[in-house]
């Protein structure tokens, strides 16, 4: 078994990065779009909350119907965090400033 095949065995989605050149980030399994600007992007996909970060980022391409976003721009930092710890933060926040 490849480590793709087990990789979807583990979890069922399979989803794709593709940078080109530091300009250009393909991403595939995209559910939203959470918030962007030129310098961060953040998009929830089935595998977790995904962080873009860079100069000069724009969103190219944005299609959730076939779950597809393209970035360009300067990409230097790309991190995934949980779904469930995301939000947990996110609410406890609101819940400090209500």
């Amino acid at each position: 078994m490849t480590l793709e095949d087990r990789n979807v065995v583990k979890t069922g989605v399979i989803q794709n990065l593709i940078l080109e050149n530091r300009e250009k980030l393909s991403i595939s399994g995209v559910l939203d779009v959470l918030s962007f600007d030129d310098q961060v992007v953040m998009v929830e996909t089935e595998l977790g909350l995904l962080t873009v970060k860079g100069e000069n980022l724009k969103i190219n391409k944005l299609s959730l119907d076939t779950s597809e976003v393209i970035v360009e721009g300067e990409v230097s930092y790309l991190a995934y965090s949980e779904k469930n710890q995301e939000r947990t933060k996110t609410s406890l926040i609101s819940k400090i400033f209500k």
